[in-house]
């Protein structure tokens, strides 16, 4: 690691918030004649790979210049008043909680965005994708480095507009539907949060994160924390999103660009769950308490719904979307991290973060995976994938024919190494150890195992033999998602299928490499989140 100089560090963090916006401002106006090059299209989604590729090097410096041995305390930090009356402030920092989040929003927008000059999805003006992209990006970063409760929900806020665009004017199929059913569920379920977020500001006098935390919870009373804790988290749950409140996730990942569901899934779930750690369980901890055995009964719950779900449309005939089923995997994961945060102990809350890292890693492969498929073979049906020859048509009644079920898409023979990744990102999706979606779900469970004080240690008993269960549904599915699509003979007159392209390769090695490099080296991601988490549930005293 490196030492800079704290003030250098503040403009880094500074620079990494603001930096997008103003890109985002410079993409609408007309290119410099000296860089448009072939086209101004061109010109501007090469200002989007600048843009997010230098957010990306300062984070990387940020990250290399933050103090590891003390990743508990709170750095970079900026307090500047905003607005008096209202005791606003800007005040920005980063620790171990929030660091890997701010690395994995920078590192994915940037893939997204190199991934975008290649390949651009169909629709309007590349002009106004690329602002979308970068006001995306900016609102994310804020989400994770603002420590001011008002300015968290402008933040929060800041992102649902440009990801309604990026669905509504470059997503396929039911596109202004799914759109719309993502902006009513999260603005409804801001509205409540808006509500709980106030009530906390108000009776405890202060809307500044940090000082909540360290007063953690005396100054509200027992019945302000549970109205508050209700209120908030049903905000923080929609965006998570957590069974049953999920519904618009399936529908805005089948419709959205690729781009637009590697983001949603690998950066905007992670809002939600950021906002249970640094806000409820240290500003609210009765209130939390309270609500604990429910958050972890509704996690279980979607583990096995959101595992059966895919496995319904994994089937055979079920006409079952690629996209739409790792949407729905979504919901299963995402419980696992519910359920860690629901123990209130270092353990299960450190296995949610690493949980959440795990899963942005694993799923925006899996997405930009799938969309690879999508563009060469024009569908993410899954039983058209899945047949063993142009000739087949899968059955009508529901059954599948003898030949039907050894069907396959024979992906490692036509596209060995498309093939290849595929199987290796649904593998590290299910948890293979070595990996790094195994850790995090283990040590939820390990978590649920013995919860925190005053909770029903049966209850979380019961809710993880239920999650363990969830695991093997998870292998279930998606290792007949690898049957069909990637094993079978290979027709004789198979169409030809491209294997990865340099740009692909270029947008998926970092995510490949970080999986593994997370899955055998845990403690470089735990190291950083342990302490940190230590401190935020002892009230920021130790």
């Amino acid at each position: 690691m490196i030492d800079i100089n704290a003030s250098v560090m503040q403009v880094l963090l500074a620079f990494v918030v603001v930096g997008p916006l103003l890109g985002a401002v410079a993409a609408l106006l007309p290119a410099p004649p000296g860089l448009k090059g072939k086209s101004p299209e061109q010109a501007v989604l090469r200002h989007g790979v600048t843009v997010t590729g230098a957010i990306l090097a300062a984070t990387i410096v940020l990250a290399l210049g933050f103090d590891h041995d003390h990743p508990s305390k709170m750095q970079a930090t900026t307090d500047i008043s905003w607005i008096p009356a209202l005791d606003v402030r800007i005040h920005l920092g980063i620790d171990g909680i929030s660091l890997p989040l701010l690395v994995l929003t920078a590192l994915l927008t940037f893939l997204c965005a190199l991934y975008s000059y290649f390949k651009m999805p169909a629709g309007p003006s590349p002009k106004a994708f690329v602002a979308l992209l970068l006001l995306l990006e900016s609102g994310t970063l804020a989400t994770f480095a603002v420590l001011d409760l008002l300015l968290f929900f402008l933040a929060f806020e800041m992102v649902l507009i440009p990801m309604y665009f990026l669905i509504a004017r470059w997503g396929g199929e039911g596109r202004t539907q799914a759109a719309w059913k993502f902006i009513l569920f999260t603005l409804l379920g801001s509205v409540v949060m808006l509500l709980g977020l106030l009530l906390i500001g108000i009776k405890a006098g202060t809307f500044d994160m940090m000082a909540l935390a360290t007063d953690n919870g005396r100054s509200l009373t027992a019945s302000v924390q549970v109205i508050a804790v209700l209120a908030v988290g049903l905000g923080l749950a929609v965006k998570t999103p957590m069974w049953p409140l999920h519904s618009w996730l399936p529908d805005a990942h089948t419709a959205a660009p690729t781009v637009g569901s590697v983001l949603l899934a690998g950066v905007l779930l992670k809002m939600g769950t950021y906002g249970f750690v640094r806000i409820l369980l240290p500003i609210a901890p009765d209130g939390f308490r309270t609500f604990a055995p429910y958050l972890a009964a509704f996690a279980v719950v979607g583990i096995i719904y959101g595992s059966l779900a895919c496995l319904a449309l994994a089937k055979q005939g079920a006409k079952g979307d690629l996209k739409r089923l790792i949407a729905y995997s979504s919901v299963g994961h995402m419980g696992f991290v519910l359920l860690g945060i629901a123990t209130m102990t270092p353990t299960g809350v450190n296995g949610a973060l690493f949980a959440n890292i795990a899963h942005g890693l694993i799923t925006g492969l899996l997405f930009f995976l799938v969309g690879a498929l999508k563009d060469r073979t024009g569908t993410t049906d899954l039983d058209s994938l899945s047949l063993l020859s142009p000739g087949h048509r899968p059955s009508t009644s529901g059954s599948a024919a003898p030949n039907q079920l050894q069907a396959g898409a024979a992906l490692y023979g036509k596209a060995p190494r498309l093939g290849g990744l595929l199987a290796f990102a649904a593998v590290a999706s299910l948890g293979l150890p070595g990996l790094a979606g195994f850790w995090g779900e283990m040590l939820a469970l390990f978590g649920a195992f013995r919860p925190a004080a005053g909770l029903s240690r049966p209850a979380f008993l019961t809710f993880m033999a239920i999650a363990a269960f969830g695991t093997l549904l998870t292998a279930a599915y998606l290792l007949i998602v690898v049957r069909r699509v990637c094993m079978g003979p290979v027709p004789q007159q198979a169409p030809e299928l491209a294997d990865v392209h340099t740009y692909e390769f270029a947008a998926w090695t970092p995510l490949v490499a970080l999986t593994v490099v997370a899955g055998l080296w845990p403690r470089a991601l735990l190291g950083l989140t342990d302490p940190a988490v230590q401190q935020l549930l002892a009230g920021g005293t130790r």
